[in-house]
């Protein structure tokens, strides 16, 4: 494995075609698996609870928002089939944040990805375009460790679960797809302008606010809803939304289109990324 990524040369043109996308995941994906979980491992290093933080901090953050918005701001998600409670407006806000927060903790890392492995753009012909999927895999764990914290609160405030759980898979492939795209993207544009990750996490932070994360769609005024859904995480929330609340099946046609969508921008950030590799070490 190592062999064939040190046969590489960063100065020779790249392959930028889909196929050879899938080719050099496929033929690094033990260095992907191993880099991710070393990456996973390596963030809570040294801390007195390791792994387990992954788990305390995900249900913190879910006591912390139905104390806040159940009773500082007394908020209510105004749906006919939510109820008035508490906890469901915790685990309604809790879907929204753990969608955006994939969508902005990959982008807000992308910019230093090739930055902050400098080593193996100088002293190692490395395959440098696992580092966006191994930045993608690391956010993925967080999140599923966080959503299976969310299914968990919602069977106990609840006494159930809905079957349509089952489909969040296909729910979030598409958004994990479009953020890799990204990545791709801005990991190279962040070795060239190295203003782009102030940039980014502004442009996420406002993302934020412009998603139904802390509110219903239906309370935007109709004015300012296209805003709201050209937002690219508003189509994923609403969707788990769907499967995980509410229990029902998602919009098969939208997913489809959103999934169609993202493999060509993710295609695009490939190859603009394959193309502008050569000019990495140079520039650093």
């Amino acid at each position: 494995m190592m062999q064939s990524s040190l046969a590489l040369n960063p100065h020779l043109k790249q392959p930028t075609s889909l196929l050879s996308l899938v080719r050099s995941l496929w033929r690094n994906r033990q260095l992907i698996i191993q880099m991710s979980k070393r990456e996973v491992i390596g963030r809570y290093k040294g801390s007195a609870l390791g792994l387990a933080w992954s788990f305390f901090n995900p249900v913190f953050m879910l006591i912390v928002y139905t104390f806040v918005f159940s009773e500082i701001f007394r908020s209510r998600w105004n749906s006919a089939d939510a109820t008035d409670s508490k906890t469901q407006f915790a685990l309604v806000l809790f879907v929204g944040m753990i969608v955006q927060g994939i969508f902005a903790e990959i982008l807000n890392r992308s910019p230093s990805l090739i930055l902050s492995n400098v080593n193996y753009v100088k002293k190692v012909v490395f395959p440098l375009e696992v580092l966006p999927v191994v930045a993608m895999l690391t956010t993925l764990f967080h999140s599923l460790v966080s959503l299976g914290v969310l299914i968990a609160a919602f069977l106990v405030f609840n006494g159930y679960l809905y079957w349509t759980v089952i489909f969040i898979p296909f729910v979030m492939l598409p958004l994990l797809i479009l953020t890799t795209g990204f990545a791709w993207l801005l990991a190279s544009l962040g070795v060239f302008l190295r203003d782009i990750g102030q940039t980014i996490v502004i442009i996420t932070t406002v993302l934020m606010f412009l998603a139904p994360v802390f509110y219903p769609i239906t309370a935007v005024p109709e004015r300012f809803r296209p805003f709201i859904l050209a937002n690219p995480i508003t189509f994923i929330i609403e969707q788990a939304r769907e499967v995980l609340i509410w229990g029902r099946a998602p919009d098969w046609f939208g997913l489809s289109c959103y999934l169609l969508t993202s493999i060509f921008i993710a295609w695009i950030g490939y190859a603009w990324f394959q193309k502008t590799r050569k000019g990495f070490a140079d520039v650093i």
